[in-house]
């Protein structure tokens, strides 16, 4: 039988506040246990929660930037479960009303690996975002036979964002997960930190036969940091369920976890549904009203967005849609090429392919940040326009490009310091090219008797004669001239 895969995602995205949502505790990460929890945090009898507006504000912008319905009334909500790390025996979350209601989209662009099918775009629909509180944390590997509670991260404000069952691979979830990843990064709601939890995603997955219209039954697998996980954690689970149905198996609506260490995922507690959690508005918080004017403040700081972006640069800098999707990957990334592109002044895909190619390597190598380059994007920029003007070859100035980010100063600097300046005197480079054929009368037969490859040795030689500094174009002309 063939099988059809259908994936939802719920992504919680810690958002960038100063402070807790519903109190006034610090939200910065590392600090030790317990140093970041109030008595609101804790619970103790008494206190009142206070809703912290920049919660507000972050989850407003990120329902205009996905053309969402925003609520101009929500309604927070207790989430009754009974858990060590939650202090108050209840989650204040939103149900029944959310801050960012339907209508949004997400457009993905989706590669498939090698050999399985062409490159697409698609639309996966966010069904909501609502907002919500943390849990603290429990610690079981520093305590001997006991588990320790950490409630620091309690209190700390989520954006919870729920699509649509609309994926149908691991590699689509992957796709959408990392444009959501950009996009809050982008607009500044979210640091996006995987590593320390601050974006973690649950991916809701089942399979049906292909051409049903009918919703299999789901398992939920929780806490994935990092879309490694994601894409294995969903593989290893689709694979599962299907071996278990073609057995004369039943899958058991369930959370899961997934091991990395064993690569698989394995059964965590039976799945509750709404009703399991009583929910029911919290008494202590009165409705959330956003205002028209509320509503455009936050439109007002919304910078320019990835698609918008990725279409301007296409129009533009007359940039290909790969190009343009990799220079938009990241806000800061699509500025520094803009930067440089501009400084330049000509030859956008001269600066495109320098920076996907020399710099992004250079980075990736070292593990920064493109907010981290050594090479600022106006001395980059320097180096490029020696480039576009013949001043040095492309292959000097990879040479220039190392120099440069290992601190030794601008391209125009270390050109002159390294005398890498590109010989560009036709009668200079006619000797080299006269000494070089008088070394090689094999080659200079060979290429007489039809051998093209002759031809790309000799001008290899008469690079490497020049030390690499002969203007490339003319060396081909030259040497053309000479052999006719």
């Amino acid at each position: 039988m063939q099988w059809e895969i259908v994936i939802g995602l719920e992504t919680h995205a810690q958002l960038s506040t100063q402070s807790k949502i519903f109190s006034g505790a610090a939200i910065a990460y590392g600090a030790a246990p317990n140093t970041q929890a109030c008595a609101v945090d804790i619970a103790l009898p008494g206190v009142l929660p206070v809703f912290n507006r920049a919660a507000a504000e972050k989850a407003v912008k990120f329902g205009l930037a996905i053309n969402a319905r925003i609520n101009r009334k929500s309604v927070f909500e207790r989430k009754n479960y009974f858990y060590p790390d939650l202090p108050k025996g209840y989650q204040i979350s939103q149900l029944e009303l959310p801050i960012v209601a339907e209508g949004g989209t997400l457009q993905i662009q989706v590669t498939p690996s090698a050999g399985s099918g062409q490159a697409y775009e698609k639309a996966i629909r966010v069904t909501r975002a609502h907002l919500e509180e943390d849990a603290g944390k429990s610690l079981h590997e520093d305590f001997h036979g006991m588990t320790g509670i950490d409630l620091n991260r309690a209190g700390t404000p989520l954006l919870e964002i729920v699509t649509e069952p609309d994926m149908r691979s691991s590699a689509e979830a992957v796709a959408y997960a990392k444009k959501l990843h950009t996009l809050v990064r982008w607009i500044g709601i979210c640091d996006g930190n995987m590593q320390e939890g601050s974006f973690r995603c649950d991916a809701n997955v089942s399979v049906r036969p292909k051409g049903s219209d009918k919703l299999g039954t789901r398992c939920e697998i929780k806490n994935l940091n990092s879309f490694k996980f994601l894409e294995k954690a969903i593989d290893f689970e689709v694979q599962r369920q299907i071996d278990v149905i073609e057995s004369g198996g039943r899958i058991v609506q369930e959370t899961r976890l997934y091991d990395p260490d064993r690569d698989e995922t394995r059964s965590m507690r039976s799945k509750e549904e709404a009703n399991d959690y009583r929910y029911f508005p919290d008494p202590d918080l009165l409705p959330l009203v956003v205002g028209e004017d509320f509503i455009e403040a936050a439109r007002a700081t919304l910078p320019e967005l990835p698609q918008a972006k990725r279409e301007r640069f296409i129009r533009d800098y007359a940039l290909s849609a790969y190009d343009a999707a990799i220079l938009t990957a990241s806000r800061d990334l699509s500025g520094y090429f803009e930067e440089a592109a501009q400084a330049l002044g000509g030859d956008s895909k001269l600066v495109a392919n320098w920076v996907i190619g020399d710099l992004s390597a250079a980075l990736n190598k070292e593990g920064k940040d493109i907010a981290d380059s050594p090479i600022s994007s106006a001395h980059f920029a320097g180096l490029l326009k020696r480039v576009q003007d013949a001043t040095i070859s492309g292959k000097i100035a990879k040479e220039v490009f190392a120099a440069m980010w290992a601190g030794e100063g601008d391209a125009d600097t270390i050109i002159a310091a390294k005398g890498l300046k590109q010989v560009s005197d036709s009668g200079a480079i006619e000797k080299i090219i006269d000494e070089v054929l008088a070394a090689n009368p094999g080659m200079v037969a060979e290429f007489k008797a039809g051998k093209e490859k002759a031809f790309n040795a000799l001008v290899g030689q008469t690079m490497k004669a020049s030390k690499g500094k002969a203007n490339p174009a003319q060396v081909n002309e030259i040497l053309k001239k000479k052999l006719v």
